[in-house]
């Protein structure tokens, strides 16, 4: 019977991202006494993607995989997010040129605020 040597991790490590991970929470949690606003949501987003990036490589495991694996998994995530980037400054982009076009009123040609509109 063959006994397979995995390599182990020191509990101490995982303690200290469990640890890691209660104090972000805490701290995410702690950004509703802050008015609402940019500043808000990037803490928000800025310990939600804190605390997955430490499950991801600790407890996941994929701090100790090859870098090809490792862009083979987060590659497509953040291929995905810059699209999404994209869009959002095409749709601001695209509302504004709307906007801007279709906003001005139709007059009848021949009507007193169309000839006025002329001179």
């Amino acid at each position: 019977m063959s006994s397979a040597t995995g390599q182990q991790h020191p509990l101490k490590l995982y303690f200290w991202v469990w640890g890691l991970l209660f104090l972000f929470s805490g701290f995410s949690y702690a950004t509703d006494f802050l008015p609402h606003g940019y500043f808000r949501w990037g803490l928000i987003l800025l310990f939600m993607v804190a605390k997955a990036g430490f499950i991801i490589a600790i407890f996941m495991h994929m701090a100790w995989e090859r870098k090809a694996l490792i862009w083979a998994i987060l590659g497509p995530p953040v291929v995905l997010l810059v699209l999404i980037a994209l869009m959002v400054i095409e749709g601001d982009y695209t509302e504004f040129t709307r906007l801007n076009s279709f906003s001005a009123p139709i007059v009848p040609s021949g009507h007193a605020a169309a000839e006025e509109a002329h001179h």
